[in-house]
């Protein structure tokens, strides 16, 4: 896939904060989420691929296989079950809590920008991220 080991930068957040907010975070991580600019890089390894997100605060790799369920720390700490799935240029994500909740992510790479749209309850958050 052509975006395989591109760096995108965030440069636009929609309703990120109640999103936060809808899994649990807490004020003060959420300050700090809010203040910096992460860059997100999907790298491809054999059959694993691994997305990492890495910014001045706080740096998360997630590894995984399409259609396997793996177990990874949410950003309020939580252990969660998530399964990926890929659809041409579209990694979607479902992400399920302990406690029910559930946490969809849609990730989708074009050649200038990539655009995630993540659900939390009644939630939707939009962050859009620019090829460095």
């Amino acid at each position: 896939m052509q975006w395989e080991g591109r760096k995108y930068k965030l440069i636009s957040t929609d309703n990120f904060d109640s999103f936060m907010k809808a899994l649990g975070v807490g004020l003060i991580t959420r300050k700090a989420a809010n203040a910096v600019t992460p860059t997100v890089e999907l790298r491809k390894d054999g059959d694993e691929y691994n997305l990492v997100t890495s910014s001045t605060f706080k740096t998360t790799e997630m590894k995984f296989k399409p259609g396997e369920e793996f177990e990874e720390d949410r950003a309020d700490g939580a252990k969660v079950k998530s399964v990926c799935t890929f659809e041409g240029n579209t990694l979607k994500q479902v992400q399920k809590a302990p406690d029910g909740l559930e946490v969809t992510y849609v990730r989708e790479f074009g050649p200038e920008e990539m655009k995630a749209v993540m659900t939390a309850k009644d939630v939707t958050c939009t962050r859009v991220y620019k090829v460095q």
